[in-house]
């Protein structure tokens, strides 16, 4: 029986999006300009890297094609290869925003198509009646940030008050999230967790995606740095997604990384948790060791959208891609007959876009295995295209939503 790999790059888009005005993103493109600024010498790092983007074994794959098939242009100067390998594609998303849940629900055969509720104001950003909710519930004396941030800017600006005070770190993006940093020693890494499981309560009316943990350690804003102890609280998907046909099927959905929480640990039947992505490429490998004939391995690497493309960090995200095409083929040494891997990603974080916050992108689709054809399947209209086809690779009946391109 077939095994199935797909793994997520975190907000690795390839430009393009049709509906990317929409958003305020026209003419973003992660990948495309991270190759611009390497080419250009505005990529290099001393100790990190130099020089133009690299990725050899992506590139085979049909990156760069698919690339050209969401913008019409191929990368500026990576090298091209002379043939590729695989089913390689652009896909477009029809979810209702450019966050993680709306991306991963979609890629795995569920869009997004309700409205999501959002803080939209910069600063004082959450309703009063909503803070004093907060601060009775999970028995506060009060909130500090209140604002749209980075999370590390946020940390580094509040974090000595916060150990003063008492009073946990909130803030919030252009996605649906409310975040709360607090210290993992002074604050504690148990009462942030059971403060986030009471705000989620209390955001559900307001229909808001995710509340997220971020807890840091450190004494001083010189020497704050968040932990791998992120704790993300979702609601649950709209409708059944793939991991929960399969996991009807009697079949073993491994999660890695954070796809439990951005699932609610809906359709899991293993997880594995690892902390940056070296790591998760570790997990990864384990995994498919581990995984059983009609299994799913589902990862997701969170590095390049949380260390690189949120921090506007363009050599910093092209080292991290680096280091994982040079270690692909580790990954397909594990291949065994039957076997289908896909990477792809789940919305875009153009590290050289204004703000701080996801793009709004098409995302390359990445496909093969022992006895795959090579050819492009163009643009797909919806990551739920890539579901279905781990679906109809799996033996799976076809959903409601997408189209399988196998």
């Amino acid at each position: 029986m077939a095994r199935a790999f797909l793994f997520v790059l975190d907000s690795f888009g390839i430009g393009g999006g049709p509906d990317a005005a929409d958003y305020g993103d026209r003419g973003s493109n992660t990948l495309g300009h991270i190759s611009q600024f390497c080419a250009a010498g505005a990529g290099d790092r001393e100790g990190l890297r130099k020089g133009p983007l690299k990725l050899p074994n992506l590139s085979v794959l049909g990156l760069l094609h698919a690339a050209k098939l969401a913008t019409g242009h191929f990368p500026e100067g990576m090298q091209i290869p002379s043939q590729v390998f695989g089913i390689h594609a652009a896909a477009s998303e029809t979810s209702n925003g450019k966050d993680t849940p709306s991306g991963h629900w979609e890629i795995a055969g569920t869009p997004v198509k309700f409205d999501w509720g959002y803080f939209p104001e910069p600063e004082n950003t959450f309703p009063p009646e909503l803070i004093d909710a907060i601060c009775e519930a999970g028995e506060i004396p009060g909130i500090l940030g209140n604002c749209h941030a980075s999370g590390t800017e946020v940390i580094k600006k509040f974090g000595e008050e916060h150990i003063r005070t008492g009073k946990p770190i909130c803030y919030t993006s252009s996605d649906s999230v409310f975040q709360i940093a607090a210290h993992e020693r002074h604050f504690g890494l148990e009462r942030l967790l059971k403060l986030c499981e009471t705000v989620r309560t209390l955001v559900d009316d307001l229909n808001i995606g995710r509340v997220i943990a971020r807890p840091f350690i450190g004494e001083t804003a010189a020497t704050f740095e968040r932990t791998g102890n992120r704790r993300d609280y979702s609601v649950l998907p709209p409708e059944p997604t793939l991991l929960d046909r399969l996991e009807a099927e009697g079949r073993t959905v491994h999660a890695v990384g954070k796809i439990g929480d951005i699932f609610a640990h809906q359709g899991v039947t293993k997880l594995t948790k690892a902390s940056g992505n070296m790591a998760l490429f570790d997990a990864t490998l384990s995994a498919m060791d581990a995984a059983e004939d009609g299994s799913l391995v589902f990862t997701n690497f969170v590095d390049f959208d949380m260390l690189y493309g949120h921090r506007r960090d363009v050599a910093g995200y092209a080292a991290a891609l680096e280091d994982f095409d040079r270690r692909l083929p580790e990954i397909n040494r594990k291949l065994k007959p039957g076997d289908m891997i896909v990477i792809t990603a789940d919305h875009g974080c153009d590290p050289t876009w204004r703000g701080t916050d996801h793009t709004r992108e098409r995302v390359p689709v990445l496909a093969y295995g022992p006895g795959f054809a090579s050819r492009s399947a163009g643009i797909l209209s919806t990551f739920a295209d890539i579901g279905e086809s781990v679906a109809k690779h799996l033996g799976l009946e076809p959903g409601p939503y997408g189209r399988s391109f196998i």
